[in-house]
């Protein structure tokens, strides 16, 4: 039995992986969905002073308070900020380390600075009546929901121990229309250390292809 953490991405919720869930708890594996602090299943605790430290402490203490190790952790989206935090600070007890279609920083990187001018835009017009707090992107189902903007803006700070984890797998969505995720395709694809895959999904890589996506994430389980 494999144990995987799953983190979800800006403005999103930890019910977005119902689907995974349900798939990989039928193969009977251990499966712990990560609450971000202020989004989904937390939103009643929104407030603008939320940073990424606090979204990757969420997650940490997931991991130290349920004892979990030899983890497969996967995040997507902005969930890529988080685990990449989370996975510096708990090397030692993740097997697996998995962008969904995600930001992949570097060291002292912020996801302000690796998304493209016109997100950046978008995050700084769609705070006009909750001011650090950012609304989704358009054709969001639910236009309501608001992202601390203070996550956005932190760097993520990772001291190495993250080189050490033995499996880093990349999944890109090739039929979304957000080019900001190409550049980590790329990246990806040409390093050996890792393990990419492109599905044909749009960015909502969960709901667009759940069997295509468990399959990836069960081959870490080595099932």
């Amino acid at each position: 039995m494999a144990t995987y953490v799953l983190v979800h991405g800006a403005w999103g919720s930890g019910s977005h992986y119902d689907g995974i869930t349900a798939r990989l708890t039928a193969a009977e594996h251990d499966v712990h969905i990560a609450q971000l602090s202020g989004l989904g299943e937390r939103r009643h605790l929104l407030s603008p002073a939320i940073t990424l430290s606090d979204h990757i402490a969420d997650v940490l203490a997931l991991i130290d308070e349920r004892g979990l190790s030899d983890i497969i952790l996967a995040g997507h989206s902005y969930g890529g900020m988080v685990i990449s935090g989370v996975a510096s600070a708990r090397a030692d007890r993740i097997h697996s380390l998995i962008y969904i279609d995600a930001f992949l920083p570097t060291n002292g990187q912020a996801l302000w600075d690796i998304a493209t001018d016109p997100e950046r835009r978008h995050y700084i017009n769609a705070q006009r009546g909750s001011p650090g707090l950012v609304g989704p992107f358009p054709g969001f189902p639910d236009p309501s929901v608001r992202h601390p903007l203070l996550t956005l803006l932190e760097p993520v700070r990772m001291s190495g121990a993250e080189a050490s984890i033995p499996n880093r797998v990349y999944i890109f969505a090739s039929a979304s229309p957000m080019v900001v995720f190409i550049p980590f395709y790329e990246r990806t694809k040409a390093d050996p250390a890792w393990t990419v895959h492109s599905l044909a999904t749009s960015h909502g890589v969960m709901q667009d292809d759940p069997d295509g996506l468990t399959a990836i994430l069960l081959d870490q389980s080595g099932d």
